[in-house]
């Protein structure tokens, strides 16, 4: 598993905003692959949807 990939990715989808991130949130957890995924495997898939999850969570409190 390449924690660059991973990295790379979640920057990706958090520079499109807390809403994007929500509907990317939603696709991953399907199991449907999103633009900046496609490049990954199922198990750093599942550690971008974990780190985005988290991320989330954290704004959420912030509110």
């Amino acid at each position: 598993m390449s924690q660059l990939k991973i990295e790379h990715a979640v920057t990706l989808i958090c520079d499109q905003g807390c809403v994007r991130i929500r509907v990317l949130i939603q696709t991953l957890e399907t199991g449907s692959a999103i633009q900046e995924t496609t490049e990954l495997n199922e198990a750093e898939r599942q550690a971008v949807l974990a780190e985005l999850k988290s991320i989330m969570a954290i704004y959420d409190l912030r509110k």
